[in-house]
């Protein structure tokens, strides 16, 4: 799966683009199929951060947003609503 981050007006340092590459990659667990996964990362006009992530499964694009205080914390709370996504859609598509 290719993972695509864009951060806007601020440059992502390594150290929290390698956090979302293992974060988000564990998502293969739940759905094989992600094609690509877009990652956004953007600043709040009250300081929070904005993580969205898009995910390109065949037939759908999942996306999702979350904000924390962090962007650590916002990426660990999309990945885990993603997770929940991804299991419900797995679950609707081919049955549990």
């Amino acid at each position: 799966m290719e993972i695509k981050v864009q951060s806007i007006k601020f440059d992502a340092d390594q150290k929290l683009l390698d956090f979302i590459e293992k974060k988000l990659g564990r998502l293969t667990r739940y759905f094989d199929n992600i094609i690509r996964t877009d990652v956004t990362l953007s600043l709040e006009p009250n300081h929070d951060k904005k993580v969205q992530v898009k995910l390109a499964i065949p037939g759908d694009d999942l996306v999702m947003e979350r904000t924390a205080p962090t962007f650590e914390d916002a990426v660990v709370a999309v990945s885990d609503s993603m997770q929940e996504l991804l299991v419900k859609t797995k679950e609707k598509r081919f049955g549990k």
